[in-house]
C-alpha cells in the first residue's frame, strides 16, 4: 500500500486551541482563582506558544509508506555529535525557546536557574524524541540532532534569565507577579516585596 499524505498543524492545532479557549471564557465567567484577567492572557499565551512550538517542530506530519516511504535506517537520522554541525539554525532554536523560559516562572514553580535549564533541556529533548519517532512510525523527513537540544536549552534559560531580572524591578517586577499565576515562583515573590 502506497501512502502520502500531510497533515497541517491547523487540522490539529485550530481544535485544540479552540477547546481551551472555551474552557478558559467558562473558567473566567465563574471567576475561578488563576482564571481571571491577565492570568486567563496568560494562559491563552502560553497555550498559543506551545501550539506554534508543535507547528514547528512536529507539524505538518507527513505519513508515507510503500514507495513514498524513506529508504534510509532511523539511526541515520541522529546527530548524537554537539557543535561539528552547528550552523546558524541554533539562532532560530535559541529564539523559539526563550519565551518557554520567559513564561517559566510566571505558569510554573521553577524558580532557579538550574531547573529552568533542565525543563528547557527535557522539553527540547521530549520534541526530538517525538520527531525521530515521526521518522519512524510515520517514514517522515524529521531528524533527531543534540545541537537543536542545546540551541533551545539556552534559548530557555536566556528568557528565564531576563525574566528574573525583570522581576527584581520594581515596576516591571509589580506587573509580571501580578499577571503570575498563583502557585508559580514569580506569584509566591509578591509577600515578599516590600510595598511602594
Amino acid at each position: 500500500m502506497n501512502v502520502n499524505v500531510v497533515i497541517p498543524a491547523v487540522y490539529a492545532m485550530c481544535p485544540v486551541l479552540a477547546v481551551f479557549a472555551v474552557v478558559t471564557m467558562l473558567r473566567v465567567r465563574l471567576s475561578q482563582p488563576g482564571w481571571t484577567g491577565r492570568q486567563a492572557v496568560l494562559r491563552i499565551t502560553a497555550s498559543v506558544y506551545a501550539a506554534a512550538v508543535l507547528s514547528i517542530t512536529v507539524f505538518p506530519l507527513t505519513v508515507t509508506w510503500g514507495k513514498y516511504a524513506n529508504q534510509a535506517p532511523w539511526y541515520s537520522q541522529i546527530n548524537f555529535i554537539p557543535l561539528i554541525t552547528l550552523d546558524t539554525t541554533a539562532i532560530p532554536n535559541v529564539i523559539m525557546f526563550f519565551p518557554l523560559g520567559v513564561l517559566l516562572p510566571l505558569i510554573s514553580q521553577v524558580n532557579r536557574v538550574r531547573r529552568a535549564t533542565a525543563v528547557s533541556a527535557l522539553v527540547s529533548l521530549c520534541i526530538e524524541v517525538t520527531q525521530l519517532l515521526c521518522y519512524v512510525i510515520f517514514n517522515n523527513g524529521r531528524s533527531c540532532d543534540i545541537n537543536d537540544v542545546l540551541a533551545n536549552t539556552l534559548g530557555g534559560m536566556i528568557g528565564y534569565a531576563v525574566v528574573r531580572a525583570t522581576l527584581n524591578r520594581r515596576a516591571s517586577g509589580s506587573f509580571l507577579r501580578a499577571i503570575a499565576l498563583p502557585g508559580s515562583s514569580a506569584h509566591a515573590q509578591v509577600t515578599s516585596v516590600p510595598s511602594a
